[in-house]
């Protein structure tokens, strides 16, 4: 069922992986058979720290695992099961953030001079947050000094690059076997936000569809209601609009859409010791039948039949 990734094209050379604990930077949970233009990705929720990444840091396993969508990708899996695959990173988004702009780089952080075609200018960069992060939770640094500029562009070649390759083709083989593809870009976030002045996050969930430019409407209300049904308290867009995934891969006009769903890390998990709580297998259960209701909304959207597809 499981399909991992390499990070190398078919009839590309191999490359020594950016670590050798990444050898395997994701893994594609493959249904049984197709029968959904669904496709789910978990960028966030990979757990994989290289050694040398960790001698690096400044801070404990423990602190940077804060960052981590935790579990996220185990609390969707099911879905796989209904005939959507599921890409999940085994890379954690303190040492690579998928879901950024590849080369979305802070200068500070390094050694040598970035390409003339980095981003160094974002919003995320200045809050310390780019392709590769320079903080992790209420702004503690990650690393003890600067970093090559090559260590960079290596994590960006052999993680970023393949795991983007791999969900385009994701996204290209739904809307190919469909006539249509929707992603769910699933993320997790914490229960309070602010810093200093720190709030607690009232929603349960928040769906994230660029204010409508990146999703059809119908699959968005679908969600909110389901979830509503379910009794979860959802917003939409703020303080989550989505990121450079939702953003760079919906297209609704051109049959691509992409919808961002953030889960309130307090329904199922400890922050602190990033146990899972009881209430985990409940929330699995619940997201499988919202899960279950969209397959079969874009599958009416597709014009498809329904009938599996053996998957490829």
């Amino acid at each position: 069922m499981g399909r991992s990734g390499t990070g190398q094209d078919e009839d590309a050379l191999a490359t020594p992986p950016v670590a050798p604990e990444l050898a395997v930077p994701f893994e594609i949970l493959e249904p049984p058979s197709l029968s959904t233009p669904l496709v789910l990705s978990s960028p966030h929720s990979g757990c994989v720290y290289p050694a040398d990444f960790l001698a690096l840091s400044r801070l404990n396993p423990q602190a940077l695992r804060r960052s981590e969508d935790a579990y996220v990708d185990e609390l969707f899996a099911p879905a796989a099961a209904l005939g959507a695959p599921l890409l999940r990173a085994h890379f954690p988004r303190a040492f690579l953030d998928a879901n950024r702009e590849p080369y979305e780089l802070d200068p500070r952080m390094f050694d040598g001079k970035l390409p003339s075609f980095a981003n160094t200018r974002s919003l995320r960069v200045a809050g310390g947050l780019g392709t590769i992060a320079r903080v992790v939770g209420e702004s503690q640094d990650i690393y003890a000094s600067r970093l090559p500029v090559e260590e960079a562009l290596r994590r960006i070649e052999g993680l970023y690059k393949p795991y983007h390759h791999a969900l385009r083709g994701l996204m290209r083989r739904a809307a190919r076997t469909f006539g249509m593809a929707l992603l769910l870009d699933c993320h997790s976030m914490p229960s309070w936000t602010g810093g200093t002045s720190a709030q607690r996050v009232e929603a349960d969930m928040i769906l994230g569809d660029r204010y409508g430019s990146s999703c059809n409407g119908r699959i968005v209300d679908l969600v909110e209601s389901e979830l509503r049904r379910l009794g979860y308290h959802v917003l939409r867009n703020k303080p989550y609009a989505g990121g450079f995934i939702t953003e760079h891969y919906g297209s609704p006009g051109a049959g691509f859409h992409a919808l961002q769903i953030e889960i309130n890390r307090a329904l199922y998990m400890d922050e602190q010791t990033l146990e899972k709580k009881p209430a985990f297998a409940q929330l699995a259960s619940d997201l499988r039948q919202v899960t279950d209701a969209v397959m079969d909304l874009v599958t009416q959207m597709s014009g498809h039949t329904g009938l599996p597809l053996a998957a490829e």
